[in-house]
């Protein structure tokens, strides 16, 4: 049968977890919520975003995924190193001297000027070898890409060198998460202009994407192909507003043991900079966590959950060490498990409500927990 396994806890008692059984849930339910033929892109940046890129991977792999996404040739060469072998995106702009590695490894890079497009073609050629490229359309966002209006001719001349192929037309919504889609919408037009323009000249790419997360939520009408989720298989939504897919959770949780609890009397101070004076007699209790492991700098501000209760951080955080007032919570004793990030009981405590206390993002908060926090991943156990 199947059951889950057994937390090993790390030597630190503070950690990470990642529930791989919800995030093979949470694709699962994605992939039923999406048109059939849509195609998914697992975008696995930045670790995954704080979870794990090879986990995360697998799992995206596993639940049919066709193309993976990072930023970096090392978070690309990371995946190739343990095994995995679908296509690869690297997003952003290569530099010349890193073309040649990806080539060998497979991967496909995203390509926005001839010089570059010329250098790799020039490359594969060489080796013998046809290159898949993405080519990546400013519609809007001023980051990366061809402006829109200058487009057509750059990817015509791209078209003519022999060593690429022309894979993958993108863009990148600016704001596809919010209630107000006037923009979207004006991307969207500015990026079926240029599709429109190369149909005219006849030239055809296997993949038209445009969406993140927001756009395949809220903009049907701009799914294309293939379109880009990040953070949504990980059970986090970009926004409040925009449409949920029902039974997705969250995958990560921050844990903690209490360390130590103290009885604090009248006056008595707490944290560096003595930003908490207790007023009466308190209980707390210190765990050993800080901004030095991802949790913002606060002074007063944030709670924890502890036997299911919130109880309110005091005083100013230190890089390894946050006390907590656990006087509403007798019971609390040492090395009970406390939860930074996550669900214990009916309570919840959100990356979102994590990432108000430094006027942030949640995205912020996923891929701040610091490597000194180790992992823990949940998974089942085969047994027959």
């Amino acid at each position: 049968m199947n059951k889950i396994k057994e937390i090993q806890h790390p030597l630190r008692p503070a950690w990470v977890e990642i529930d791989l059984v919800q995030l093979q849930e949470n694709f699962r339910l994605i992939f039923a919520d999406k048109p059939k033929k849509l195609q998914i892109l697992s975008v696995v940046k930045d670790q995954a975003y704080g979870h794990g890129a090879v986990a995360v991977a697998k799992c995206a792999i596993a639940a049919g995924v066709k193309y993976l996404a990072v930023v970096t040739l090392d978070e690309a060469l990371e995946l190739r190193q343990n095994g995995i072998n679908t296509p690869i995106l690297l997003f952003g702009e290569r530099p010349e001297e890193q073309l040649q590695l990806c080539i060998a490894r497979n991967l496909t890079c995203c390509v926005n000027n001839t010089k570059t497009a010329k250098a790799l073609s020039q490359l594969a050629l060489k080796q013998g070898k046809l290159v898949p490229v993405h080519v990546e359309i400013d519609t809007g966002m001023s980051r990366y890409g061809i402006r829109w209006d200058e487009a057509l001719p750059v990817i015509e001349k791209m078209a003519e060198y022999k060593g690429i192929a022309l894979e993958g037309i993108m863009s990148h919504f600016a704001m596809s998460d919010e209630t107000d889609k006037t923009y979207a919408l004006l991307q969207l037009q500015r990026f079926n202009r240029v599709l429109a323009e190369m149909g005219r000249k006849i030239i055809r790419v296997k993949w038209r994407h445009i969406c993140n997360t927001g756009g395949f939520l809220d903009l049907p009408q701009a799914h294309l192909d293939i379109v880009r989720i990040g953070i949504l298989p990980l059970g986090v939504y970009p926004s409040k507003v925009c449409r949920r897919i029902s039974g997705l959770k969250t995958v990560m949780s921050v844990k903690v043991k209490i360390a130590a609890i103290r009885e604090l009397k009248t006056g008595d101070c707490v944290g560096y900079g003595m930003h908490y004076k207790a007023k009466s007699g308190r209980r707390i209790a210190v765990i050993p966590i800080g901004y030095g492991d991802g949790f913002p700098r606060v002074r007063n501000a944030g709670v924890v959950l502890i036997r299911g209760l919130r109880a309110p951080v005091i005083g100013g955080n230190a890089m390894d060490a946050m006390m907590v007032d656990i006087t509403h919570i007798p019971e609390a004793g040492l090395w009970d498990d406390v939860v930074v990030m996550g669900k214990q009981g009916t309570e919840d405590i959100s990356a979102h409500e994590i990432a108000q206390l430094k006027n942030s993002v949640s995205y912020d908060i996923l891929t701040g927990w610091r490597r000194r926090l180790p992992r823990v991943y949940l998974q089942k156990d085969q047994e027959k």
